[in-house]
């Protein structure tokens, strides 16, 4: 079965927002656990907008299910994995000045570099994962890299401004799932998703993960974390493998 992993981001985003001391997003992982989801990730960008360096430290040493760390290719965020030790690391692209991720990697253009910069973490047993648009070069580049994992950015299916454009940016995804599993690559799926359009990946077999955070973390504001991480995963817990 596909599992849920949760993104707790934007719970430190409220606390940054006043630069204090809650909501505590470890508190929200465990609820998030203790609710279901099978992994916590957090993104640790250069900037620090949002989780902060105590909080990987936190999250390491408390949950109980699987780590996700959510990194850009940089020196400083090996030197943090390789201490950090997670279950797995997902390497995306940064921009200072975007809101949150906007697209995939350019894995062709870097596709020495990232070769390199997962070599490490691979020997030190950790899994990783590589953040891209459904592109057949990008996946191609994915695999030779040699990551075990690729996570396919869902935003632009997301936010498809009609019917006819969604329809185009979902068959893009689930043609890259499929060419993503001849090759050999796992499956993650991530942005964007939501109670509703999580519903159209229901018959597509072989996702290993829901990447989700911001719907869930938007439904907790009116019912609270358990309940709005339960009704995803229950949600997944219908789909086939």
């Amino acid at each position: 079965m596909p599992s849920l992993v949760v993104n707790i981001d934007h719970i430190a985003t409220l606390r940054q927002a006043r630069l204090g001391h809650e909501p505590e997003p470890v508190t929200g992982a465990h609820l998030a656990e203790l609710s279901g989801a099978v992994g916590i990730i957090c993104h640790l960008r250069e900037d620090r907008r949002h989780i902060q360096d105590r909080d990987v430290e936190m999250l390491r040493k408390t949950i109980n299910t699987r780590m996700h760390l959510e990194m850009a290719a940089t020196d400083e965020m090996h030197a943090i994995c390789l201490k950090t030790q997670p279950y797995m690391c997902c390497i995306v692209p940064e921009k200072r000045q975007e809101l949150t991720t906007e697209g995939g990697m350019d894995v062709v253009s870097r596709e020495a570099e990232l070769t390199e910069f997962v070599k490490e973490i691979h020997a030190a047993g950790i899994r990783s994962s590589l953040f891209i648009d459904a592109d057949p070069e990008q996946i191609e580049a994915t695999a030779r890299v040699g990551c075990e994992f690729v996570e396919i950015h869902t935003g632009h299916y997301a936010d498809a401004a009609d019917y006819k454009q969604e329809e185009i940016e979902f068959k893009k995804i689930a043609d890259g799932i499929a060419h993503a599993q001849k090759l050999g690559l796992k499956v993650n799926l991530g942005h964007g998703l939501n109670y509703t359009n999580i519903l159209r990946f229901k018959n597509i077999p072989g996702i290993c993960e829901y990447s989700i955070g911001h719907s869930i973390m938007s439904r907790a504001i009116f019912t609270g974390i358990p309940v709005a991480v339960k009704e995803m995963r229950d949600i997944i817990n219908t789909f086939v493998d």
